[in-house]
């Protein structure tokens, strides 16, 4: 005796209605799931920035006193936004310099400051929200980065070496 094709699938459907509720009421708590990995990453990669910055520098640690590092060339690297903070390196070997941006600000305009005070571009990637790029005036190379956190507020760090 044969079973109908029809009498089969029906608990098949049944068993995989079952299954899938769950996941679709469940929507929400997934998201909320997604989103403490993702803030979870950005804290990880903020960490990480920081101990990349810090064995470039040769150990420095970075501040979030508000004032610029020790020795840092002010007059030669124009900064876009508030100083957060930053650290030096060892005998005057680099900086890190941490700026949160004004609304309006972004990678493009700590850019344009850069370009206008004669530092030359190259590997500039951006979007509306961050970017990066390396910036070269003679003895001076800047690395900059400039994210947005979840609330839309930008920052940027240099990171500037002496050629």
């Amino acid at each position: 005796m044969s079973t109908s094709p029809l009498r089969s699938a029906r608990p098949l459907a049944l068993a995989l209605l079952l299954a899938v509720s769950p996941v679709l009421v469940g929507c929400s708590a997934a998201e909320n799931i997604v989103g403490g990995v993702v803030d979870e990453a950005k804290s990880q990669a903020a960490d990480a920035l920081g101990d990349a910055v810090s064995d470039a520098l040769g150990g420095a640690g970075i501040s979030t006193d508000g004032e610029l590092p020790p020795g840092f060339p002010a007059a030669a690297v124009p900064l876009v936004g508030t100083v957060q903070g930053g650290g030096a390196g060892p005998d005057a070997s680099g900086w890190v310099v941490r700026t949160r941006l004004a609304a309006g600000e972004s990678f493009a305009t700590a850019q344009a400051a850069l370009e206008a005070a004669g530092f030359a571009s190259s590997a500039v990637n951006a979007d509306a929200d961050s970017g990066f790029g390396s910036f070269a005036l003679a003895p001076y190379t800047v690395a900059l980065t400039v994210a947005a956190d979840s609330g839309g507020i930008a920052t940027a760090t240099y990171i500037v070496t002496i050629a």
